[in-house]
């Protein structure tokens, strides 16, 4: 019993991150065709047909941010209205101001978003928070007399 108290408590190992069985360091030297090959059909009929300058620049204002930013900081949050603009893995680490149609929400991209879009990570409406039922709400409210 002495002997396990000496040793040191087990450590907690984290699960690697790995996108379709490719590892995060790997994930980040592919080049698009490869990365193409990874993503779903969707993704991969965009990235076919091409990106847009406005998707093109908006990844040259996140490597600017991130090349910016000093050394285990955050990089600056960077504005776009681009909802359909598909992570990749390039992305990673930087934060975006995703427009939800009146603000702009400030979303963190890390590993496990890269294939997604950046409109599924700001929600457009606000969820409604059911209370009790109003007058006219059901069948019986006909028969409550209004004071």
């Amino acid at each position: 019993r002495s002997s396990n108290m000496s040793t040191a408590p087990k450590k907690r190992v984290f699960r690697k991150f790995q996108f379709r069985g490719v590892d995060l360091d790997n994930l980040l030297d592919l080049s698009n065709e490869q990365l193409m090959e990874l993503l779903n059909a969707r993704a991969r009929r965009r990235f076919n047909r091409g990106l847009k300058r406005n998707n093109i620049a908006l990844i040259k204002k996140l490597r600017k941010a991130k090349a910016a930013a000093p050394e285990g900081e955050k990089p600056e949050i960077v504005k776009t209205h681009l909802r359909s603009m598909i992570i990749v893995p390039e992305m990673i680490g930087s934060v975006v101001g995703v427009y939800n149609g009146r603000d702009f929400t400030t979303v963190e991209i890390r590993a496990e978003m890269v294939g997604h879009y950046l409109a599924e990570f700001s929600i457009t409406y606000k969820p409604t928070k059911h209370g009790r039922p109003g007058i006219g709400g059901t069948k019986s409210s006909r028969f409550i007399p209004l004071k």
